[in-house]
C-alpha cells in the first residue's frame, strides 16, 4: 500500500525547529483515509510511521499525528514510540468518559497528548487536564477566546501551540499573547519587502549559483572560486565524507572531491553554499525547504520523459524561496540575475514547462492533497514515485553538513 506523508515544521519562540507535523494519505485520488478504527486502518498506520522512514521524516524531533476517536479508544497510538509521538486529538473527538480514560492511561505512559484546532468549552475540561499541548487556530480564533483558553487552570502548565501563523506580523502577535510554539508558513514569506537593498556579498554568492547552472559551466572557474574561500572548502569535503556519499576512504582535496561529485552535484553545492551563507538569520526551516523542494524538483523531472530539466529544475525549488531569505520581492531579485526563462517564468508568472514541477513540491510540502493530483497529471510522473522521491528529498536534505 502506499502512503503519501508530507511534514510542517514547529517553532519554538526562537524559529527553532522543535517537531514536525506529519500529514498522509493513501493515494492520490482519496481524501484522508477514514480511520474507523478497523485492522487495514491501523496497519495503515503502523506502516505509515513506522515502516517509510520516520527519522528521515522527523529528523529526530518529535512527529505529531492525527488521531481520530476510533483510533484513540482501541489505544493505537500506543503502537508508536511515546518519546518520539505527540497524539493530536482531532477537533472532531466526542469528549467522552471512555476518550478522557484512554487518553490518561497514554498520558501515563508518557505520551505527550495535544488538542488540535481547540476551542475552549466545558466537556473538553478533563482532557484540557489530561493534555500537555493546545493547538490554537490563529486566524480564525479571537484574541478574548485565546486568553479565556490560556486562563484555563490545569495541575500543570499547559503549552500553547498558535496554528496557521502565515507572516512575521502574525508570529509577533502569537508571541506577544504568549504562544511557546508556532506552526504555519510565516517562514516560508519576507519579513520586509520595502526599502531594502541585496547586499553585495550575496548577490555576488546567487550570481555565482547562477553561472553554475549554466550547460556550459567552467569546471576550472568552479575550482578556483571554491579554492579562494577556506569556509566553502571545508564545507566541501564536509559534505563529500558524510554519510550520504557513503565513502570507504575520507577525501581530503578539493580537486578529489570534485571530480567525484561531478559537474551536476557542483552546481548543486554551489546553490546550497550560497543560500547558507545569506541564510544564516532565518529559520532553520528555510534553507531545508529549499534544499528539499530543489532536490525534490530534480527528481520528478528525471522521473518523467522529458530530459534536460533536471538541473534547472533543481535551481527552480532552490531559488523558489530567494524573496523569504532576503527581504525582497522576487521581481526585484530576479532583475539583477542571469536565469532563463523557463525559471524566471515559473517564479515570477507560474507559468511555463517547469512551473508544474514547482506546484507539485509545494503542495507536497504543505499536504495540499487537493492540488497534488492536478500537479502529477501535468508533469506524467507515476504517483507511485512520489513518496519515494520525497523521502529521498528529505534524506539528501537532512545529510548536508550545511543544512
Amino acid at each position: 500500500m502506499e502512503t503519501f506523508v508530507a511534514r510542517q515544521p514547529i517553532f519554538n519562540q526562537k524559529k527553532q525547529i522543535v517537531a514536525f507535523e506529519l500529514l498522509f494519505r493513501n493515494g492520490m485520488h482519496n481524501a484522508m483515509p477514514e480511520m474507523d478504527g478497523d485492522k487495514a486502518s491501523s496497519q495503515l498506520l503502523a506502516n505509515t510511521f513506522l515502516n517509510i522512514g520516520i527519522d528521515t521524516l522527523t529528523e529526530g524531533k518529535k512527529a505529531f499525528i492525527n488521531f481520530t476517536e476510533n483510533l484513540l479508544l482501541q489505544r493505537i497510538p500506543l503502537m508508536l514510540p511515546a518519546q518520539t509521538t505527540v497524539v493530536e486529538i482531532l477537533e472532531t473527538v466526542n469528549p467522552t468518559e471512555e476518550i478522557l480514560q484512554a487518553c490518561q492511561e497514554m498520558a501515563g505512559k508518557g505520551y505527550v497528548l495535544a488538542l488540535d484546532d481547540f476551542v475552549y468549552s466545558a466537556p473538553w475540561q478533563g482532557l484540557m487536564q489530561a493534555a500537555r499541548i493546545i493547538k490554537i487556530d490563529f486566524r480564525v480564533s479571537s484574541e478574548e477566546k485565546i486568553r479565556e483558553c490560556m486562563a484555563f487552570k490545569t495541575q500543570r502548565p499547559l503549552i500553547f501551540l498558535a496554528e496557521k501563523v502565515e507572516t512575521y506580523e502574525e508570529f509577533q502577535r502569537a508571541l506577544a499573547l504568549g504562544f511557546s510554539l508556532f506552526q504555519g508558513y510565516f517562514f516560508c514569506r519576507p519579513e520586509i519587502i520595502q526599502g531594502k537593498e541585496i547586499q553585495g556579498q550575496s548577490l555576488n554568492l546567487l550570481q555565482i549559483t547562477a553561472e553554475s547552472a549554466k550547460e556550459d559551466m567552467d569546471f576550472d572557474r568552479m575550482e578556483a572560486l571554491i579554492h579562494r574561500d577556506v569556509g566553502i572548502a571545508y564545507t566541501l569535503l564536509r559534505y563529500i565524507n558524510s554519510a550520504f556519499f557513503k565513502r570507504i576512504r575520507e577525501i581530503t582535496s578539493i580537486r578529489q572531491a570534485l571530480v567525484l561529485l561531478g559537474t551536476d552535484e557542483i552546481r548543486r553545492f554551489i546553490a546550497i553554499i550560497a543560500l547558507t551563507k545569506i541564510c544564516t538569520h532565518k529559520p532553520e526551516a528555510l534553507l531545508k525547504a529549499s534544499c528539499i523542494r530543489g532536490k525534490f524538483c530534480e527528481r520528478l523531472g528525471a522521473s518523467t520523459q522529458k530530459t534536460g530539466l533536471s538541473n534547472e529544475l533543481f535551481t527552480l525549488g532552490m531559488f523558489s524561496l530567494l524573496d523569504a531569505i532576503l527581504d525582497e520581492p522576487m521581481e526585484r531579485i530576479l532583475e539583477k540575475l542571469s536565469l532563463s526563462r523557463n525559471i524566471t517564468d515559473a517564479l515570477l508568472h507560474a507559468k511555463g514547462p517547469l512551473f508544474p514541477y514547482l506546484a507539485l513540491a509545494i503542495a507536497y510540502e504543505q499536504g495540499d492533497w487537493d492540488a497534488v493530483p492536478a500537479a502529477v497529471a501535468a508533469i506524467q510522473v507515476p504517483e507511485t514515485l512520489i513518496p519515494g522521491l520525497y523521502l529521498e528529498a528529505c534524506e539528501w536534505s537532512r545529510n548536508l553538513p550545511v543544512a
